[in-house]
């Protein structure tokens, strides 16, 4: 029984490093020196249409520097069409919203009287557009006059699908968990662009910009949370590449208070195992399922390998003293994640334990967001977190 304790220890050990140390460093030492795609439209060339698409719920803070953004661009503005479907909005989101379009003929505002989510609503938009290339992006997103030229560029080649952006995070402060955040999503981009450019698998674009054909969205399904991977991971499912361009750059303030983020990453937990049923089948011997498991498949499960882990070094810790050894450190980052909270308080912010803080915390937002998945998910309908974090 100790050897078989001993196997399952090293198997969860072997698929936490793999998967947060070997496979992302694999895959940015892997891409260096390589190219994205390079059949590309240029500017002068005849570009086609596209169709911005929001959904938006209470976003008076930062709805007009969004719209300010995007039609401060360098695409044909007679190609570029805004769509935004308003959740019932109760603030001034929808007044702000009308004094563009008292400027901007091309952008139209569809107002829902009941909470719909945002996949319901996208599905709406995207079925009354017809423009050939959709960008779908979130208020607080704001574009640079290049953003759309660049998204769409790749639509050259027929084999590209799907376009993803790269999100600068702004607003990093030394307190809160600005820098952490900034820090995951920073290599996250990176493992993104190595999946485009090496595979043409991009696992999963960023919600908050990204384009793709129109002809290869599907419908979002009821109730489903995460929208942006099932987009994506429905056009890998069709045969198209999706890839990150990272000139197409977007700017989004990053989350700092850590319940507002906690909350939110429950919520995206949840919808990470309603995709992990969906496209199980995509588990495969190529690219694609190659990059799924190491990336998010493995990720996801992290939460139930640390129990494992901490758990079996306990039980063997009374027989040997290299498990006592390592269960006392598991213990020791556990206090620590404890006094970071209290150091916090009496304004002390260490880099250090903040990070452990926040890999325990993504773990215990997977494993709530397990539950809420295997009790069923009701609604898809959300509250945004909060603009402008402190």
């Amino acid at each position: 029984m100790y050897s078989v304790f001993v196997i399952i220890f090293c198997l969860c050990v072997a698929a936490v490093v793999y998967c947060y140390v070997v496979f992302p460093l694999s895959m940015i030492v892997r891409v260096r020196g390589k190219r994205n795609n390079a059949v590309l439209f240029t500017a002068q060339e005849e570009l086609p249409e596209v169709a911005v698409i929001m959904a938006v719920y209470n976003e008076e803070e930062v709805i007009a520097e969004k719209l300010r953004t995007t039609f401060a661009t360098s695409y044909p503005r007679e190609k570029l069409h805004v769509y935004i479907g308003s959740d019932n909005s109760t603030d001034a989101t929808h007044a702000i919203i009308e004094t563009f379009r008292k400027e901007y003929a091309q952008l139209s505002l569809k107002m829902y009287s009941q909470r719909q989510g945002k996949p319901a609503i996208i599905n709406d938009l995207v079925a009354q557009c017809t423009e050939m290339v959709i960008i779908l992006t979130d208020a607080n997103v704001y574009f640079e006059p290049e953003t759309v030229f660049e998204l769409i560029k790749h639509y050259k080649n027929p084999e590209i699908g799907l376009v993803g952006a790269l999100i600068v995070n702004t607003n990093v402060k030394k307190s809160g968990i600005s820098y952490q955040e900034k820090t995951y999503l920073s290599l996250e981009n990176k493992v993104k662009f190595a999946e485009g450019v090496l595979g043409g698998a991009m696992i999963g674009a960023f919600g908050g910009a990204f384009s793709l054909r129109r002809e290869l969205y599907k419908p979002v399904p009821p109730n489903f949370i995460v929208d942006d991977f099932y987009i994506t991971m429905q056009v890998l499912v069709q045969g198209r590449q999706a890839i990150l361009e990272p000139t197409a750059l977007c700017y989004e303030d990053v989350a700092n208070v850590p319940s507002e983020e906690f909350r939110r990453k429950v919520r995206i937990s949840t919808g990470n195992f309603q995709n992990l049923r969906e496209f199980r089948s995509l588990l495969r011997c190529n690219s694609v399922g190659l990059y799924f498991f190491s990336h998010k498949v493995l990720r996801w499960l992290t939460p139930f390998f640390l129990c494992g882990i901490i758990l079996i070094s306990g039980i063997l810790a009374f027989y040997s003293f290299s498990f006592a050894v390592i269960f006392a450190v598991f213990a020791c980052s556990l206090i620590a994640v404890a006094a970071e909270g209290l150091l916090k308080k009496i304004g002390i912010h260490t880099r250090l334990l903040r990070f452990i803080s926040h890999f325990y915390r993504m773990n215990f937002a997977l494993l709530i967001g397990y539950c809420n998945y295997k009790k069923g998910v009701q609604s898809n309908v959300w509250q945004p977190t909060k603009r402008n974090q402190n």
